[in-house]
């Protein structure tokens, strides 16, 4: 049976979540969970995933939520080799990982934007929250990857968690607008990981809703 994805075609969550899934080669559909009208919010979400969120996965008999949790399930239980063996190795991809999806992704999400300029009476934008908020977080991360241990992608030069969280970050810093000229490294690793095909794959744009 296919596992079963619910998503949002822009959730950066969701979206790495699509590439795990990708590189493990499994048959799976996406269901949308549109959070632009609230669907997240609604029951049926809410009773696969109490905190109405994005993205849940169905797979093996389990419902998983949590896109890390998700990503290392299917790294555990596919071999995909998304954490090194070694525990020093390990602990810098996930502080990777970390920086961008604990750090500059909670801030950046949707609901906590909207809250900000709905309540900020007109003073702040969502252009504006995003390049308060993107630009220091991504030139903190740009500092981590002047490391030995990062070759072609963060962490060596095969696929880590820390490439999976960058993909969608620096696709939400395109489409706010943020220049990121001024980040050599992660422009490096952003260009080898577009041309996997699992990348590729799970673009948002594949994904966007039609009308």
């Amino acid at each position: 049976m296919a596992a079963v994805l619910y998503d949002y075609w822009r959730s950066s969550a969701s979206y790495r979540v699509r590439i795990a899934l990708g590189l493990a080669g499994l048959d799976w559909r996406p269901v949308s969970v549109n959070l632009l009208t609230g669907e997240h919010r609604a029951a049926d979400n809410l009773a696969r995933n109490p905190q109405g969120l994005v993205p849940t996965l169905e797979i093996d008999g389990l419902r998983l939520t949590q896109s890390l949790a998700i990503i290392e399930y299917l790294d555990e239980t596919r071999g995909l080799g998304l954490l090194p063996a070694d525990p020093a190795g390990r602990a810098r991809v996930r502080a990777l990982a970390h920086a961008v999806a604990m750090e500059i992704h909670p801030v950046c999400n949707l609901s906590v934007a909207r809250h900000a300029v709905d309540t900020s009476g007109g003073a702040i934008t969502m252009e504006g929250w995003m390049a308060r908020f993107i630009p220091p977080g991504l030139a903190a991360l740009e500092r981590l990857l002047d490391h030995p241990a990062t070759g072609r992608f963060c962490h060596g030069d095969a696929p880590t968690l820390a490439d999976l969280c960058l993909v969608p970050q620096m696709y939400n810093a395109a489409r706010w607008g943020i220049d990121t000229s001024a980040l050599p490294r992660i422009t490096a690793i952003l260009a080898a990981l577009t041309e996997i095909p699992a990348v590729q794959a799970a673009h948002p744009d594949l994904f966007k809703p039609e009308g």
